[in-house]
């Protein structure tokens, strides 16, 4: 071997290592940085946690001059905006993905609805909540709620006295701000589906909704699965939208028309308002609450995930 062939596998060997140091040490970042967050949650949360214990979770009285804080009401607003919001948005997200992708229009007008979905996305959560409290509310309050409590006012989700600022309220803007998120990843798992699988339904004489139905979707299943979690995300994480909208009470809500909070607006809401230490540990254990919801959703996701593809690689 010659001086050159060594000079250049000893430069090779050199920057393996360096290529893996940096990568593995960024790798590692990640990780310490996700313990970190969640040791500085419980440390500056432990006089709550001592205090209170399991009835922060299972208890539904926030009262501060008592000193007494229980955040069950603000986990069940939180589930319900984010569940009303998947429940809406997932279906119109999934619908302009399968157009844009799937159904044969000119590239005029998949581009243009395409970039006016993706627009949604770039416009700041305060807009939303600006224009939901200004239209959203009025409309609902004074329309869409009394409507339903008409239709379905037997049902006690549907009970209670409309008036706009409500857990619906804050779903329904959800669902808006979710739409683009789900609706750009499915797009790009559909069109990623091999053309084969359209072609062979097609020869066999398939109309347009059975390719999709039975071909294009069951193909796409974990890669619609993940848009969808990144939409359950999004709505799970969104403060202000939500707080121009959902009302802001601490009584734990009894149907979909009742006001309430979710564990984000609470904190935004909350946090910096008071010196008393108990009060601020509350907080920050509301903050713990999420950071662990989050975490849980991600890892039930996963299992879901794993479960659909039976452990094997995904293939979209």
């Amino acid at each position: 071997m010659t001086a050159s062939s060594k000079e250049k596998r000893r430069s090779r060997s050199v920057g393996d290592l360096v290529l893996k140091t940096v990568v593995g040490a960024a790798a590692i970042g990640v990780v310490a940085l996700l313990v970190g967050l969640g040791v500085e949650l419980v440390y500056n949360s432990s006089l709550s946690i001592k205090t209170f214990g399991l009835s922060f979770i299972t208890g539904s009285t926030w009262a501060p001059i008592n000193n007494v804080y229980n955040a069950f009401p603000f986990l069940v607003g939180t589930l319900v905006t984010s569940g009303i919001g998947l429940l809406l948005g997932l279906p119109l997200g999934l619908g302009v993905a399968i157009f844009l992708s799937e159904i044969r229009t000119t590239r005029i007008i998949r581009t243009t609805l395409g970039s006016l979905v993706e627009l949604l996305a770039a416009v700041p959560s305060v807009i939303y909540g600006l224009w939901g409290g200004l239209f959203l509310v009025p409309l609902m309050g004074n329309y869409v709620d009394p409507a339903l409590k008409s239709a379905f006012g037997i049902l006690p989700i549907f009970s209670g006295t409309p008036q706009g600022y409500s857990l619906l309220t804050a779903g329904v803007i959800l669902a808006i701000m979710i739409i683009p998120t789900i609706s750009a990843v499915s797009r790009d798992v559909l069109n990623a589906v091999p053309n084969s699988q359209r072609e062979a339904m097609y020869s066999l004489g398939a109309t347009d909704w059975e390719v999709v139905r039975k071909s294009v979707l069951p193909y796409a299943r974990s890669g619609i699965f993940g848009a969808t979690i990144l939409g359950l995300g999004r709505a799970v994480g969104e403060t202000m939208a939500v707080t121009f909208v959902i009302g802001n009470s601490t009584n734990l809500p009894t149907s979909l028309f009742s006001p309430g909070y979710s564990l984000t607006s609470l904190i935004v809401n909350l946090l910096g308002t008071t010196t008393d230490p108990l009060a601020e540990s509350a907080l920050v254990e509301v903050s713990l609450l999420l950071f662990l919801l989050a975490l849980v959703i991600n890892f039930f996701a996963r299992g879901l995930v794993w479960r659909m593809t039976r452990g094997t690689r995904f293939r979209v």
